[in-house]
């Protein structure tokens, strides 16, 4: 089985951001760079028909003509916004789209993320993106402009789909589940502090002068 260990991996981790509530039955999708030719992507339906419980032969390889060279199952019609990622950054190596529980409040809104925690400065800005239906050209091609906006600041970053999700951009899958925890916390932690701030409790002042940890 091509790339046997790699598939085998994002299999796991798209459990993982499952049960985690960190994508829904709705949907969302993963992809992984594996070289000049082949990058390895989640099947349609992984989360409505699957709830994300895939075998690695359903981790599909698929070519850069976006035909399935080994997998069992289907393209999904998100491909276009990771191949946009992939075709204008060749530092992106993951491209993981998910419909995380505590962003998709900001994403609903069409509110930009604060960015609060240490654990997500490196992240910069965490905006939301104009709004195009799921799954259309229009919204791969609004990714796509982001992506080349942000040039060099592209890996690592973070931006939520209006009504719809998040795309997160690094260099390997882990490096991008990591990054999805951490915005996922930091979601979390803005919604209270806004809370808070509403309600007089603590002003919500982020504070960019502070000598953050940027490495870890």
């Amino acid at each position: 089985m091509l790339y046997q260990k790699e598939r085998e991996d994002l299999a796991k981790i798209v459990k993982t951001m499952f049960d985690r509530f960190e994508t829904n039955a709705a949907g969302g999708n993963v992809s992984v760079r594996m070289n000049n030719e082949h990058i390895i992507m989640t099947p349609t339906l992984m989360s409505q028909a699957r709830l994300c419980d895939l075998s690695p032969y359903e981790i599909l390889v698929v070519d850069n003509n976006n035909e399935v060279v080994e997998g069992d199952g289907r393209i999904t019609r998100e491909i276009n916004l990771h191949r946009a990622c992939y075709v204008e950054n060749p530092d992106i190596g993951c491209v993981l789209h998910a419909h995380p529980k505590e962003s998709m409040l900001f994403a609903t809104l069409g509110m930009e993320l604060p960015n609060l925690t240490e654990a997500t400065q490196k992240l910069g800005q965490i905006p939301t993106l104009t709004f195009a239906p799921a799954t259309s050209p229009e919204l791969a091609e609004i990714v796509r402009k982001h992506v080349i906006e942000l040039g060099d600041k592209a890996v690592p970053s973070a931006s939520l789909l209006n009504k719809h999700g998040i795309v997160v951009l690094e260099s390997t899958l882990h490096k991008a589940y990591d990054m999805l925890e951490r915005i996922e916390y930091n979601a979390y932690i803005a919604e209270k502090a806004m809370v808070f701030d509403a309600l007089g409790i603590k002003k919500l002042v982020h504070d960019g002068e502070l000598n953050y940890n940027l490495e870890e």
